[in-house]
């Protein structure tokens, strides 16, 4: 059984159709990229399958649950985090800081009172510094950060709720090679606890990453497959021929 399944899921904007029947299936502790040429519905999925939109037909399953009309925020309690394009830190806390409160959002307000949650938490956010790259930047202001380390901080930050499915908009944009690299290899261990999906247009990247790659184009899919049979689709070859 899946983890996600988004049947038949179609959004509308006026008169622009984002998403016209879409079909995404993802197991669990896998990495499945959205890819497809701009306006082609990607982000627009991410956020329907985070519930910062909700979809006007179709349905969306998640952990065994119709999640379709669902809340965003018990969509997250639920096991779902998503990391949007444009960073949404805290830039005048610590990294440390920034950390400590992803972790602290359900935290009881007794709990918070006391300081509790502060030191049960230490060292999940030690361990996170340190995967992470930012063990030296842990008293920093997050808005010193440059723009790469402030992506990683906010992918840190999603992981800090223990997600089954960690949703991530174009994690690597604005990034140098390296920096692309590396986040590469920073994302690649969480997949023994924790789903992905992730949109992205460096399709080098995506396809290092993923286990399996689904096409939209139109608010369509326009193909669906592992990584080798999307790279051998004529389909998928002619849509980045011709519209990327």
């Amino acid at each position: 059984m899946a983890l996600l399944e988004v049947q038949g899921v179609g959004k509308t904007f006026g008169a622009l159709r984002a998403l016209d029947g879409v079909d995404v299936s993802v197991r669990a502790n896998t990495f499945h990229g959205l890819i497809g040429p701009n306006g082609s519905g990607k982000s627009t999925l991410l956020k329907a399958i985070a519930g910062a939109h909700l979809a006007d037909d179709g349905t969306i399953t998640f952990d065994g649950s119709d999640i379709t009309k669902m809340r965003a925020a018990d969509r997250a309690r639920r096991g779902l985090s998503l990391k949007f394009q444009i960073t949404a830190v805290l830039p005048e806390l610590s990294v440390y800081d920034n950390l400590l409160l992803s972790i602290q959002a359900d935290e009881p307000v007794w709990a918070l009172v006391r300081s509790r949650s502060r030191g049960e938490a230490h060292d999940r956010v030690m361990d996170a510094l340190e995967r992470f790259r930012l063990a030296d930047r842990a008293d920093d202001l997050a808005g010193e950060l440059s723009h790469g380390l402030q992506q990683w901080l906010e992918i840190a930050m999603a992981l800090m709720r223990r997600p089954k499915l960690l949703l991530l908009d174009e994690p690597t944009g604005g990034m140098s090679p390296e920096e692309r690299r590396a986040t590469g290899e920073l994302l690649m261990p969480i997949k023994a606890d924790c789903a992905l999906v992730i949109v992205e247009h460096d399709l080098d990247f995506i396809k290092d990453i993923c286990d399996h790659l689904t096409v939209l184009d139109q608010g369509r899919v326009l193909d669906d497959g592992t990584v080798a049979e999307i790279e051998a689709s004529p389909k998928v070859q002619e849509v980045y021929t011709t519209r990327v």
